[in-house]
């Protein structure tokens, strides 16, 4: 009899060390698994056999597609930078310094990371609504059945694309980010085109220009094999397809504010400036 009121007690709640320690455990295998596919990926970009159409698509779709919105957010952060600063330099009638803080700010820092955080947004977002939406309706496994590699097919080019894409329009948001810059200086602080340009050119060094064009490598990176990652892991029909949207982007921007502080480190200690 007391057996069978033992069996018949609800089962006591977990405790909270428990939740805790399973939540942990949840992160430390979505760390491995996101690990294992970037592995895959980067050894398979490297093996053949390629898909070079697809890689054109997805340069396209992510390159191209990315551009207006990356040209008009550069133009306008390159006019409100000048605006902050030209409140400053007027005090110490230093107005010609202008130039050469827009160009190192954009070039060093607002660049890369303003550019990485809208591909993010638009294209970490629409890769794992994608191929979620793949592996909600069994593509992904009718992949595997007639012998497809998903990651060859699927990951690869989307890597591929979002690394070489990413520093051209990190390089045509710099250069639009500066014109923008110089239309609110010369309307607000009378700067001339000259003065402007040649002080913007001459403040930028080699290592300034490496540094803003080798971290959107890393933010490609970053923004692809993340949407891909929460694509391919989608469970529980259309609305793991949402979570999973909303977790790319959420993830890829974290990562990328994270591996923008420790590559600046890197950056700054190999130019002799830290």
């Amino acid at each position: 009899m007391a057996s069978s009121e033992r069996n018949l007690m609800p089962d006591e709640p977990p405790s909270v060390v428990a939740a805790v320690s399973d939540a942990v455990k949840d992160r430390l295998r979505s760390v491995q698994d996101y690990s294992l596919l970037c592995v895959r990926a980067v050894t398979r970009a490297v093996t053949p056999p390629h898909y070079f159409a697809d890689l054109l698509v997805q340069m396209d779709i992510i390159g191209v597609g990315s551009l207006p919105i990356v040209l008009l957010t550069g133009f306008f952060i390159g006019a409100v930078l000048v605006l902050q600063t030209a409140a400053q330099f007027v005090r110490f009638g230093e107005t010609s310094l202008t130039g050469d803080v827009v160009a190192i700010s954009l070039v060093r820092e607002l660049g890369p990371t303003i550019s990485g955080l809208l591909v993010a947004g638009r294209n970490s977002s629409g890769m794992a609504s994608e191929l979620g939406s793949m592996v909600v309706t069994e593509q992904v496994d009718a992949m595997r059945a007639m012998g497809t590699d998903p990651t060859r097919k699927l990951v690869v080019p989307r890597v591929v694309a979002t690394v070489l894409v990413l520093p051209f329009l990190v390089a045509m948001a710099d250069l639009i980010g500066l014109f923008g810059g110089f239309v609110t200086a010369f309307f607000t602080l009378r700067i001339g085109g000259i003065e402007f340009w040649t002080r913007a050119v001459n403040a930028l060094e080699f290592s300034d220009i490496a540094q803003g064009l080798s971290k959107p490598l890393i933010f490609g990176f970053i923004v692809s094999t993340v949407g891909c990652y929460q694509g391919l892991s989608v469970r529980g029909g259309t609305q793991g397809v949402g979570r999973a949207t909303t977790q790319a982007v959420v993830v890829a921007s974290v990562l990328i504010l994270i591996s923008n502080f420790f590559l600046t480190r890197v950056a700054l200690f190999l130019a002799g400036k830290m």
